[in-house]
Order: C-alpha cells, then structure tokens, then sequence
C-alpha cells in the first residue's frame, strides 16, 4: 500500500515523481495552486511524454479559495479542413489507422494555451518562472525510471515510422535502461521559444512554421489559419449533489462530469452501504447504472459549441429517478438499454491526472491527454513534442466503435472547429462548501466510472483515502455487454453469483490512475495519495 502523503500548506500528487517535485517547489516558493498546476504541465511534457504533453489538449477545474468554480477547456479542435467522412474509404469503411497514427490524425493542439490562460488569468507567478524547472529537464535530461524506460521500449516499433520521432526516442540496436540521462534538446528549444513568447511562441513563429510543415510534408491538414486560431473557453463547471456533498466537474465538451453526476444521481437513491461493497447486489447497481448513463453518452455528448448538450436535463435528480425505476432484480442486456429521453423532463488509457491544493484554500484538478500512448506517435521535425491523435475521440462514422469501444452518434461527429468528446473527468468534491476531495484519472472510458468509485469508496463505505484508492473497481460501458474488472477484484463466489444474474466477465484489466488529495476541513491539512496502479508521488508542503 501506498500511503497517503500528510501536507499543512498544500499538497501536489501526479503520474510522474519529478512533476510532483517541481510542482511542490512552486508552492514552497510562494505560488498558488495555479502556479503549481501550470509548472506540473509542463514538466509532465518532458518527464512524461507518453501522455503528458505540449501537443495536445486537456481540461482544468479549479475551486478557488473565494469559492467560485473555473473550467478550464483546452480540448484539441479539428482544422479546418476536416470533414465528416475523413477517415472512411469509398466503400464507407472506417480506416482506422488514419485516425490513430501520423499527422491526419491530430486535432489542434490546446495545451500550451490552456495552461497559460490558466497562469494568467488565476495565477500569481510570471510564465518564465513556472515553466523552466521543465526547460532545465529537457536540457540536462534526468534519469529514465524503469516505467519511462519501459514505455520508450514498448513503442519502438511505433517511433520507427517517423524519421523525427525515432533519431530522439529510439536508439540503435539498443533499449533504454533505468537510470540513463534523457535529454530533449529540440524540445528546450521549443519550451524556451513558449518562455519568451508565450502563446506565441507556439502557435506562431517558428515553432508554427515546423508544425506546418509537418503537416504538409506528411499528410496532415492543421493549418497555420488553424493555429492562429486556436481558443480556450471557460465554461460553466457541471455541478451536482450526493448525499449533501457538492460535485464541482468538467461540462461538454467532456462528457466526464454530465456522466458523473448523472451515476451519483441514480446510486444515490439505493442504500449502497446496507447492499455491501463487493456484493454481487452491489456491483450489479453499478453495471446497471453505467450501461444506461453510457448509453445516454453516445446519444446527447459533444462539443456543446456545435451541439445542444441538454446538461440540466441529464443531470436532473428527476431523470435520475425515472432511470432508477428501470433497475431492478433481472438483467437487462445491453442491446435491449437504449438512450434515454431526458428532454422530456477506445479514448486513450494514456492520458494523465493530477491534482493540487494549496494554503490559500484553491483546490486544482487536471487531466490532460494526446490519446494513445505517444499520441500520433509523430514528433513535429525540430520542436521535440508529439502531435496528439485525437481525431480518433470524434464518431468518424456514427455507430461505429472508436480504438476504447467507445459508440458515438451525430452529436460527435467531425466538424471543422469542433473539440472531440472526451472522457476526461476533473472532479472537486466540496464538503459544506470547502474542497475535500480532489481526483481524476487516466484511463478512456473507464475514467467516469474509477473516479465514481474512489467517491462512493470514501462517502457511501467511509473508507480512509488509501483504502478507497486501493480497493479494485470495476467497468462496464453498455457495449460491449460485460463486466470489466480488475485481477482478485472479484471473488469466485461473487462472479458465480453475477453469472447467474445474466452478466457476462469482461477483460481482466488496471481500471484507472486515480490521483487524489483529501482536505481534512476540521485541521486544514491534507492528504495526497497516487494510485498503487501507477508509479506516480505525492508531496504534501
């Protein structure tokens, strides 16, 4: 067990160690939450670079120590030249390796904007001096971690189809080993030009330049139009309540925090604790819950911009209620669950988390992604940062699955300008008012229903922050109709149980990367705890 990490002025958990490190060090120079976020996602871009990144996107949702809520959305966005049909041949058959790999398959990436509007706007620390600790890794280089290491092995074959992806992250007749000095010099280079110039230094000059280039020289369309253009949006945070706690969570173009509240809404009308975690009664609630609320996902989820997302109808305690009464004892199968009428009241396992509360009270929760481990798996020639494939979270073809299984209708598909559906699920818990929880989580589609769990863990079973992250969860996504869960999760007795009930065993699989802080409101001290699952650190000031 890992145990949770004890902080009195503040605490920063995260996927990777140095990341932590240096967020930790922003706070212990005098910078807020924000800085400490901000610094973290750049570092996370070189310490990090199977999901943390500069070439992609993500979403922040900060509960500020005033007490309003702030999202963040720096979701990627399809160019200009995109079209509904872009990744279908002639016969109307998805090509799916046009979307997951190479430069036709990236969206506009938002992360550099993202995290600066975030600087700007609600931090106190000059640009210069949040992202250098990133600069200074990229250019002394810090030793690989045998997780690092692992990663850079396991895409070999991947970073060998692209000349300026594999003369930095392959080596020649040689792996990677634990301990040895990585270096980035293309990428200080581009973290240097961001410095300087800020948004600018990436969505314009030279740095745009090689991007564009990039795109031309190997068949993708972001153009230069494109990068110029590139917004972040605030927007409203989707809240919620269960059992008289506050959810504060991430709204559309995420479908994280509409499905989050929409499952806490069902669950809260069934006495989970009297049911008994670990039940066969209890994870077929669960299922029962998350094939309907996924169900809804495909049908009503996506870019609000583009598409009326009815969030106060899917969110409703009363529709909530009018889905609870079709769970009861026998199984409905999937094929026969079908999107709800609220009215009438594979994304990527490589993305990452992490999560950061300071002594002024501001709790920040951020996941960011490129989609699949390493993205496109493309590096822009001379800048040193994979280009994102998120092309793939769009519904290239309505009724198809994409890489995480995921289904997909009209409301998702490809626009030029639109922001791909997302999983993502940044989440603050307030207790009366004050954060007492911040979590997320990589994992696709199985993020929704990990940062559900480690909720109903601590609120419903009053489970301590180690128990409730280390507890196994379970998955289920409506299709394909089977339960997900995780090895020694579920016992053989309970399985038989559940096989008797009509479900089907799903893959035996890591469900999630939670990384967690939790505010002891009574002392004000706080605790920080990264996932067994993972290799991450939390840092408590």
């Amino acid at each position: 067990m890992l145990y949770a990490q004890l902080g009195a002025n503040g605490q920063v958990v995260s996927a990777e160690p140095l990341a932590t490190k240096i967020g930790a060090k922003i706070l212990r120079q005098g910078g807020n939450g924000i800085d400490a976020a901000v610094a973290v996602g750049f570092a996370l871009a070189v310490t990090y670079p199977v999901a943390g990144n500069i070439g992609g996107g993500g979403y922040m949702v900060i509960r500020t120590g005033n007490g309003k809520n702030v999202a963040i959305d720096y979701r990627e966005r399809a160019p200009s030249g995109s079209s509904r049909d872009m990744y279908l041949d002639s016969s109307g058959v998805f090509i799916t390796k046009l979307a997951q790999e190479g430069a036709l398959a990236s969206g506009i990436p938002g992360s550099v904007a993202g995290l600066i509007h975030a600087l700007n706007k609600y931090g106190t620390m000059p640009l210069e001096q949040v992202i250098q600790p990133a600069i200074d890794l990229a250019t002394d280089g810090y030793p690989l971690s045998s997780s690092n290491a692992h990663k850079l092995n396991t895409y070999n074959s991947l970073f060998k189809k692209f000349p300026s992806t594999r003369k930095i992250f392959t080596k020649e007749n040689n792996k990677f080993s634990e301990g040895e000095i990585f270096k980035q010099t293309e990428l200080a280079k581009t973290l240097k030009a961001i410095r300087d110039n800020g948004v600018n230094g990436f969505y314009g000059g030279w740095v745009a330049e090689n991007i564009v280039k990039e795109m031309k020289q190997s068949g993708g369309i972001i153009t230069h139009q494109d990068l110029k253009n590139y917004k972040v949006v605030e927007r409203e945070a989707v809240t919620g309540t269960y059992r008289g706690y506050q959810i504060v969570s991430m709204p559309p173009s995420s479908s994280g925090g509409v499905a989050l509240i929409q499952l806490l809404n069902i669950l809260e009308n069934f006495n989970l604790k009297e049911v008994g975690w670990g039940s066969a009664k209890y994870y077929s609630i669960l299922s029962e819950a998350m094939k309907r609320v996924y169900a809804d996902r495909s049908e009503y989820l996506g870019d609000p911009d583009y598409y009326h997302v009815p969030v106060r109808e899917l969110t409703s305690k009363e529709y909530a209620k009018r889905i609870t009464d079709t769970i009861g004892d026998s199984v409905i199968s999937s094929i026969n669950i079908f999107p709800g009428e609220p009215v009438s009241t594979q994304e990527s396992e490589q993305t990452t988390h992490y999560s950061v509360y300071d002594r002024f009270g501001n709790a920040v929760s951020v996941t960011t992604t490129i989609n699949s481990g390493f993205g496109s798996g493309l590096v822009i020639e001379g800048c040193g940062f994979f280009m994102n494939n998120e092309m793939d979270d769009f519904s290239a073809k309505p009724g198809t699955y994409n890489q995480f299984g995921l289904l997909g209708g009209t409301a998702n598909s490809i626009e030029p300008g639109k922001r791909m559906l997302s999983s993502m699920t940044p989440t603050i818990v307030l207790k009366k008012g004050k954060p007492f929880l911040i979590l997320g989580t990589p994992g696709g589609s199985t993020i929704i229903t990990a940062v559900l769990q480690v909720i109903l863990h601590i609120i419903d079973f009053d489970m301590s922050l180690e128990d409730a992250m280390d507890a196994p969860r379970i998955h289920h996504q409506w299709f394909p109709d089977e339960i997900q869960y995780e090895e020694g999760g579920i016992s053989d007795e309970v399985w038989s149980q559940l096989e008797e009930m009509g479900y089907k065993k799903g893959a035996v699989r890591v469900l999630g990367l939670v990384e967690s802080i939790l505010v002891d409101q009574n002392s004000g001290k706080s605790y920080g705890k990264t996932d067994k699952r993972g290799s991450g650190l939390a840092e408590g000031q």
